[in-house]
């Protein structure tokens, strides 16, 4: 039970910016740690949908809401998937080769690409969470991608080879029981899914075919990162989970406002 508290502490010190308890990095600490991973995401859809009722109930403008939003999941995360997602940017645009890629994503400096799109992920979460305020059919779909990102990001550490022998995508890989916490993942993940399908379908077939709409994108978004990984960098690295997690996020956002428009 300590080594579960434990690993809970690590996955949170690391992937939010919860004040929590800090646990020794020791092999049975990190043997279970990113199990919780997807409760990171859970603290942030909670955040979400308290805002979210806070800013309907007092009718707070839709800019003061959408801008705020955004932020939040960087409050509760620390930022640490944008850091992936800029450095992953950056290399991509390089046009390098696999060796050169790796160098980028291993270098603490962020370039002009990173910037870049960086800015535009944030800009286009501020519009989607703008239209989800005015349309909010789909809001839980939103919220379930937070959760949803995280389990399928967490298993590629445990399931993808690594890109490099050094990293904190490595130090979860080669701590964890892989076996055990990708089948938790793969629970936590399916039992997501399974709650956003059964709220939709309650709420008409319109609204259960838009969420299983969704969820298919998820699954083709998860396999073209695999694809991306393998052929691009030769294997999985923190950078790439956080791109990931980021764009998946993004994903659940585009379908909850364009999706909120047709419902």
């Amino acid at each position: 039970m300590k080594s579960v508290w434990n690993g809970f502490c690590v996955a949170f010190s690391l992937y939010s910016a919860v004040p929590v308890p800090q646990a020794p990095w020791e092999k049975d600490t990190m043997r279970w740690a990113l199990s919780f991973l997807p409760l990171v995401g859970a603290l942030a859809a909670a955040l979400e949908t308290v805002w979210l009722l806070f800013c309907r109930h007092f009718c707070v403008d839709g800019m003061f809401y959408a801008i705020f939003a955004a932020l939040l999941p960087v409050a509760v995360s620390g930022g640490i998937h944008l850091d992936g997602l800029a450095d992953t940017c950056d290399a991509l645009c390089s046009f390098g080769t696999r060796e050169k890629r790796l160098a980028i994503l291993k270098d603490p400096h962020i370039g002009a690409f990173g910037v870049l799109w960086l800015t535009a992920f944030l800009l286009a979460e501020a519009a989607c969470f703008a239209q989800v305020y005015r349309t909010p059919a789909l809001f839980p779909a939103a919220a379930a991608g937070l959760v949803l990102s995280r389990a399928a990001g967490g298993r590629k550490i445990v399931t993808l080879p690594c890109a490099k022998d050094s990293g904190l995508a490595y130090l979860f890989a080669e701590g964890s029981d892989k076996q055990a916490v990708a089948f938790t993942l793969l629970l936590e993940g399916l039992a997501c899914a399974a709650g956003l399908l059964l709220w939709a379908a309650r709420r008409g077939s319109r609204t259960a075919l838009a969420a299983a709409l969704y969820l298919l994108a998820l699954a083709l978004w998860d396999a073209r990162h695999r694809w991306l990984c393998r052929s691009g960098f030769g294997g999985i690295t923190g950078d790439l989970t956080g791109f990931f997690i980021s764009l998946a996020e993004l994903l659940s956002l585009l379908f909850a406002a364009f999706g909120g428009l047709l419902l």
